[in-house]
């Protein structure tokens, strides 16, 4: 399985959207500052997931909701968690 994932700084309240074969590993690694992307912003909590059998649909739905658009759909989606 392949997961999209959100997560959002407790720091500052930004978002980050990526995407994983391993969520629970990914995570960690997020927290415990292993990424360069996200470890000036850490800790974060995951806001939400979607699971795809395949990678190429998992990497497209990054990309849509890195987006103009997708980023309104997140904002419709987890109306009450951004609050």
């Amino acid at each position: 399985m392949y997961y999209v994932y959100i997560l959002r700084s407790t720091k500052d309240k930004s978002l980050y959207i990526g995407y994983t074969q391993d969520l629970k590993n990914r995570f960690s690694e997020h927290n415990k500052g292993l990424s360069v992307a996200t470890k000036h912003k850490r800790p974060y909590q995951l806001l939400f997931y979607e699971a795809f059998i395949d990678k190429i649909d998992a990497k497209q739905r990054e990309v849509y909701l890195k987006s103009g658009w997708g980023f309104r759909s997140i904002n419709k989606l987890l109306v009450r968690s951004l609050k």
